[in-house]
C-alpha cells in the first residue's frame, strides 16, 4: 500500500518552481516510523487509533485469525485472545510464533 499524504502545502521559490513541502506533523511521525521499521504507514496509523500491533498486521497482510492460528498451530480463539493483547506484554516465543506466522520481523510488532 502506499501512503497517502493529506494536507499538503507545496511551497514555491520565486521563479515558482516547488522548493519545499510543508505536512501535518502526525504524518511526519507516520512517515518516519515507516522508513525506520519498515512498517507500512497504514499499520502505524491503526496502532496509533488503539489497534493492537498483531492485529493492525494480520489485517494490512489480509489474512483472517483463523489462518494466523493455522500457521502458529493453535486455535482461531486462543489467536483472538493474543491479538487482543498488547504486543509487548506477550512472551518472547508468542511474539516470535507470531511474527513468523505474519511473516516480519518481532521488531516490526513493536511499535
Amino acid at each position: 500500500m502506499n501512503a497517502r499524504l493529506e494536507n499538503v502545502k507545496i511551497i514555491r521559490d520565486r521563479s515558482g518552481h516547488p522548493a519545499f513541502v510543508q505536512i501535518p506533523y502526525d504524518e511526519y511521525v507516520a512517515m518516519s516510523i515507516k522508513v525506520e521499521t519498515g512498517t507500512p504507514i497504514s499499520v502505524v496509523r491503526a496502532v496509533a487509533t488503539g489497534t493492537t500491533p498483531v492485529r493492525a498486521w494480520r489485517e494490512y497482510l489480509g489474512l483472517s485469525q483463523g489462518q494466523v492460528a493455522q500457521r502458529m498451530g493453535i486455535t482461531q480463539p486462543g489467536f483472538a485472545q493474543h491479538e487482543r493483547r498488547d504486543a509487548n506484554k506477550l512472551t518472547p516465543v508468542t511474539r516470535e510464533k507470531i511474527a513468523a506466522a505474519l511473516g516480519i520481523s518481532v521488531q516490526q510488532l513493536e511499535l
